[in-house]
């Protein structure tokens, strides 16, 4: 039986573990479900690395909700290197899954971003892991996660470049 690994952080605000818990279990069957909780988000890599080589998990989502401030900006990006780091060193995916405080205007969006973003990532995982041909449908349709989808270049509109 194949594992997906959930990682998440106490420093969220959000239980973003349970999200994806609950919509990866509505996915289907075939697969355990491994959870682990860290402080923060510079703690994910390892977590992730371990999962994949001590837990044997075939995918990972890390979970993490960075603040608003500078240093959480540059912590987010160190997070996020280590978990490509950690990906390259496994050939293993790890879906990273981000949300930074300062991208909504209140906490009753945050929440609802939050939410969106969770589970639209943990169907992704699912698709990798499962169904890869459902994720090869959507390429260059203008996915985006936690937000309204941006939608594909209208092909009908005249070019401005010149040879």
């Amino acid at each position: 039986m194949k594992r997906i690994g959930v990682v998440d952080t106490t420093f969220s605000r959000i239980d973003m573990g349970s999200i994806a818990n609950d919509e990866l279990r509505s996915m289907g069957s075939g697969f355990r479900i491994i959870r682990r909780t860290v402080p923060g988000v510079k703690d994910l890599p390892v977590a992730c690395k371990k999962m994949i080589e001590e837990e044997d998990c075939s995918i990972v989502m890390a979970l993490g909700m960075p603040g608003k401030e500078p240093i959480d900006k540059t912590c987010t990006h160190e997070a996020s290197q280590g978990i490509i780091q950690a990906q390259l060193m496994t050939n293993t995916h790890i879906i990273e899954v981000f949300i930074h405080m300062d991208e909504a205007k209140d906490d009753k969006e945050l929440k609802a971003v939050t939410e969106n973003r969770t589970r639209e990532h943990a169907r992704n995982t699912f698709y990798l892991l499962f169904k890869p041909e459902k994720l090869r449908k959507q390429a260059g349709t203008g996915q985006r996660q936690g937000f309204e989808d941006v939608g594909p270049v209208d092909a009908g509109e005249q070019s401005t470049f010149k040879h």
